[in-house]
């Protein structure tokens, strides 16, 4: 949405009310009709029982024009000061024409604010009341008043209680987020110059054109086709939380005594991180699409448009800073230099001072990525340079992206980031990431008979990939899954085993086969052997590696080929190491110019593995050794043991083992065994006494110990299925770690272990047996576990309609948890009415209407909506037996929805709720509340607003989620004659001996004299 959307610069809070009193209050008892209503029946100024007069409408107007005129930008006031009154006279003109349209409330409500609008101004022109004339300004402020008046009006009659029921359930929705995307630009933007808001609207366009493109890996495009439309190409993965508990205040179902279980961590799309993240870093391991996330925020950001779910985003500029660009300049960039480090052409059109006043602002979205690909040497500065923007700019989004290793757990901590990891992509990822694959790659057919062949191929791959289980290991990133669809097209179905031949035949086909097979040489042409060309490449890739760099500038990249010329004479047919670097550049769909005179390749991956390449034909294991405690060179050494021959590669793990042995830190020596572990992978042939000491050393931290080590040994893949014990003598805590380990290794060898956990007697246990189910082959998994996992206390889930009519043929499930987007047909077709008791909604964006989708479960006692946008109204379950309720809706960064229909759940004993302050009414709450869990984004809360609210209140925990600005008062909680815990996160409390006999929790105590 493009800032001048917001009109007049009006919130909610000052139209609503002056539109209310165009019309006429309901009477007492009115309820659902099944007719529309004409408008003219509504309004207040005309009819026999008017309450407004012609005068009070012209005041009306008068007060719009005069709020926003005083909300007008600095110098940019909207019309001659003299034009006030006359523009008031001509909207309370127009709007007195709502007595003469001839259409009801549904009528205008499909037309939309603009089209209503429309037909004020024509039938006030018609009737000949358009007499005044004014200045262009004053047209100007005259039709965004009249816009956004009509906006206002059309919601009025949507929440109107005898609007008919779920007749424009849409349109009103869509009313409903665009007042909210209002309220939020307003809040968000301050007042602009007319040059700063211009500048925005042309960096938009410009960030839009830059980053809404991908490459197409593998397919065979003209240079204009050449690209892959972001909007098609960009698949949301899931990002899993890296804290290890759950936020403070969250409760179970049961008593207070239920422990919460660290093995379902908190997990959401990944470009939903920002929700309730002001700073989020991002581990992502190599070709996991931290770069494509990046290049879809900015494009989503530029756009403002289709932000459901991103409200974040409403009203924000983007900034993306690559720092494998801006790091290799002697110094870091300032907000004024950001356009010109990443080479922006751009930059020297920027309003002075316009970067600082963004960032003043609070709007800005800053997108650091590749901590992971720039020096360890950098990495502090880089931690530096980040920790005096946050002082100086502190109230942006801000996301940092790194490979997992690359820096230190909690790296970021002290500047409050929050810790996300990119998941695998999961079997139903896979799928769709084909699908989009072969849709692409169909444009670029030129016959039916092509596009029957790809077809064929599309349908062959889905089920290798199902069915075989070394493929789908290798398919759980973007980036590989993308090589292995050109590679399969490419070699007509067939498929090389591993990841080392894969790469061989993905080089293969990117310098060789592909210009050969598309006939791009005419005879007489010169052409380059593949072996050339990967040599040349090598010295490159070494380069960069050896440096800590992630790009070169040209020159340097020439004088590389040209020292490289004497050992691979036959480069020297296409001419002297210019010309060389241009084909490279041109022909090999490795290597790209990022920005003027700089190279790089199109993929880390690809770096790594000719890198490795050449360390090895040099044999400098010195230096791999050196670097091997470096995230940069973990990739580079797996695929060095993959390339080494067999003594080769015992000597690198053998001297890799000794480093490990001695190193001081146990976490470094973990990283250096595990990281020997995940090498026997690629070493199909390797003395069995080195295997065998790498397994023993490994063995040292089998079973995981804490969930963390669980998702790191995961990363070993497969061969750690047979180190992990089964589950007879292990603690409940240690059982539940060796299963998270398992059920993050998606391969058919991990199900029978995973089994043998079925009937662990642990609900975490079990629980995270339930909810692994999406990354496994559907039936077999589902045979295998699901049906053998015992029924009682334990929530099973659904992430697809297969998957949840699976769970209800084979008998009723009383706790459910459907994750993503069903239908409220689907819910309520499937879900039965005595069956099903507690219920949990996650991340569903299409549920409006909650009454259609669950009023019919008549047993249902407790509702969990998590990261459901458009669950916003409560009251059509005021009839099903609730008493447990948690609603946390994915609201935008900063404002909370408030659901409509709360207080109507009278049955309510238990709430969990985000707020924005205290002073809702408390008849928008349920009156017999007994446990309330509370997350404030105010930074103050008035105790006696609580003793109020919540009369019968038996336990309480309170979290400030930013932080408190005062001590808290509990004294006022005295009042409350059931109470008997209080638990308070982020905020200090003044005195908890004020609370006799109640248990108060709170991180820091201080009594009023201050000791």
């Amino acid at each position: 949405m493009d800032p001048a959307t917001i009109g007049a610069r009006l919130a909610s809070s000052v139209v609503t009310p002056l539109i209310k009193k165009l019309f006429v209050k309901e009477g007492p008892g009115a309820g659902l009709v099944n007719q529309p209503v004409r408008i003219s029946s509504l309004i207040s100024f005309r009819g026999e029982k008017r309450t407004l007069t012609e005068k009070d409408l012209t005041k009306l107007a008068a007060e719009l024009v005069a709020q926003a005129t005083r909300h007008a930008g600095p110098g940019e006031r909207p019309c001659p000061a003299d034009e006030d009154e006359l523009v008031a006279e001509k909207l309370a003109t127009t709007l007195y024409a709502l007595g003469d349209l001839d259409m009801n409330d549904i009528q205008a409500v499909q037309l939309g604010h603009r089209g209503l609008a429309h037909e004020l101004a024509h039938a006030t022109r018609t009737r000949g009341r358009d007499t005044l004339r004014l200045s262009q300004g004053g047209e100007a402020l005259h039709e965004r008043l009249l816009d956004t008046a009509c906006l206002h009006i059309l919601h009025f009659f949507t929440q109107r209680s005898t609007f008919v029921a779920r007749s424009l359930v849409e349109q009103s929705g869509q009313l409903s987020d665009l007042i909210t995307k209002i309220d939020i630009l307003i809040e968000r933007i301050p007042s602009q110059s007319a040059q700063d808001a211009g500048f925005e609207r042309r960096y938009a366009e410009y960030m839009i054109g830059k980053h809404s493109t991908l490459t197409i890996v593998g397919i065979d495009l003209s240079h204009a086709e050449a690209t892959w439309p972001l909007d098609a190409a960009y698949l949301s993965l899931e990002a899993v939380s890296s804290a290890e508990e759950r936020p403070l205040g969250s409760f179970t179902d049961e008593t207070p005594t239920v422990p919460q279980h660290a093995a379902l961590p908190s997990a959401l799309p990944a470009d939903r991180a920002l929700s309730g993240h002001q700073r989020v870093l991002l581990r992502g391991i190599a070709g996991s699409g931290k770069t494509t996330l990046v290049q879809w925020l900015a494009v989503c950001t530029a756009r403002q448009e289709a932000l459901r779910g991103l409200e974040q985003l409403i009203g924000r500029v983007p900034f993306v800073l690559p720092l494998r660009t801006i790091a290799r300049q002697e110094s870091l960039p300032s907000p004024a230099s950001f356009l010109a480090s990443v080479h922006n052409p751009l930059d020297g059109a920027q309003p002075p001072g316009w970067a600082d006043r963004v960032l003043t602002a609070g709007r800005g979205l800053l997108l650091v990525d590749g901590i992971d690909e720039i020096p360890e040497r950098d990495r502090e500065r880089t931690r530096a340079w980040l920790a005096d923007l946050l002082i100086a700019y502190p109230d942006n989004l801000w996301l940092v992206t790194s490979r997992p290793s690359a820096v230190e757990d909690d790296w970021l901590g002290a500047q409050d980031f929050a810790e996300f990891t990119l998941s695998p992509m999961s079997r139903e990822d896979m799928a769709a990431f084909i699908d989009r694959w072969h849709e692409a790659a169909r444009q670029t057919c030129r016959t039916e008979e092509e596009r029957a062949e790809l077809n064929a191929y599309q349908s062959a791959l889905h089920t290798a990939v199902r069915t075989k289980q070394d493929l789908t290991r290798l398919a759980t990133n973007p980036l590989m899954c993308g090589l292995i669809c050109a590679l399969h097209r490419a070699r007509r179905g067939y498929l090389p085993p591993g990841r080392k031949a894969l790469y061989d035949a993905a080089l293969s086909m990117l310098l060789t086969r592909r210009d050969t097979e598309r006939h791009i040489y005419a005879p007489g042409d010169v052409q380059l052997d593949e072996e050339p060309q990967i040599q040349l490449l090598q010295r490159l890739a070494y380069y960069l590696i050896r440096n800590g760099e992630a790009e070169l500038d040209r020159d340097r990249a020439e004088h590389l080929i040209e020292e490289a010329l004497p050992s691979v004479p036959a480069a020297r047919a296409l001419g002297d190491a210019p010309a060389i670097l241009r084909h490279l550049l041109l022909r090999s769909g490795l290597l790209r110019e990022p920005s003027v005179s700089t190279v790089d390749f199109v993929h880390r991956t690809f770096q790594d593995y000719l890198g490795a390449k050449a360390a090895v034909e040099a044999w400098d294991v010195g230096l791999l050794i050196r670097n091997a405690h470096d995230a940069q060179w973990e990739d580079v050494i797996r695929m060095a043991v993959a390339h080494g021959r067999p003594r080769e590669r015992a000597e690198l793990l053998r001297k890799l083992l000794e480093v490990a042995r001695h190193e001081n830190s146990a976490e470094s020596a973990l990283r250096l065994f595990l990281l020997a572990m995940a090498c026997l992978e690629h070493a199909p042939d390797l003395d069995p006494a080195i295997r065998d000491e790498v397994t023993r050393n490994a063995m040292e931290f089998v079973p995981p110990l804490t969930v963390p080590r669980a998702r790191e040994l995961a990363t070993v893949g497969p061969l750690v299925l047979e180190l992990l014990p089964g589950p007879e003598g292990l603690t409940d805590e240690v059982a539940e770690c060796c299963v998270v380990t398992a059920s993050r290794i998606p391969v058919d060898a991990a199900i029978p272990y995973l089994a043998r956990f079925a009937d662990h007697p642990a609900v975490g246990v079990r629980a995270q047996l339930a909810s692994s189910w999406g990354r496994f082959d559907t039936e077999r998994y589902f045979h295998e576990v699901i049906l053998r996992l015992g029924r009682d206390s334990l929530y099973f889930v659904a992430e697809s309609m297969e998957q949840l009519r699976m769970l209800l043929d084979t008998g009723p499930r009383p706790w459910l948890i459907l994750r993503g987007d069903f239908t409220a047909d689907e819910i309520r077709d499937n879900l039965r009415a005595e069956e099903v008791t507690r219920l949990r909604l996650n991340r569903n964006d299409v549920v409006s209407d909650l009454g259609t989708a669950l009023g019919h479960l008549s047993d249902l006692e407790t509702l969990y909506l998590t990261g459901c946008f458009a669950a916003r109204d409560l009251s059509r379950l005021a009839g099903l037996p609730l008493h447990t309720l948690v609603y946390e809706p994915p609201g935008p960064a900063g404002r909370t929805i408030f659901p409509k229909g709360l207080g109507e759940l009278t049955a309510l004993e238990r709430l969990k709720i985000f707020i924005d302050q205290a002073g809702t009414h408390p008849r928008h709450f349920p009156p017999g509340v007994t446990w309330l869990d509370l997350s404030i984004r105010a930074e103050s809360l008035d105790a006696t607003w609580l003793a109020m609210v919540f009369p019968r209140l038996r336990h309480l925990n309170v979290a400030f989620l930013h932080g408190a600005d005062r001590p808290l008062d509990l004294s006022p909680l005295a009042a409350l004659p059931d109470l008997e815990t209080v638990t308070i996160a982020n905020a200090e409390v003044t005195d908890p001996h004020a609370l006799p006999g109640v248990t108060v929790t709170a991180p820091v105590v201080l009594t009023r004299d201050g000791t």
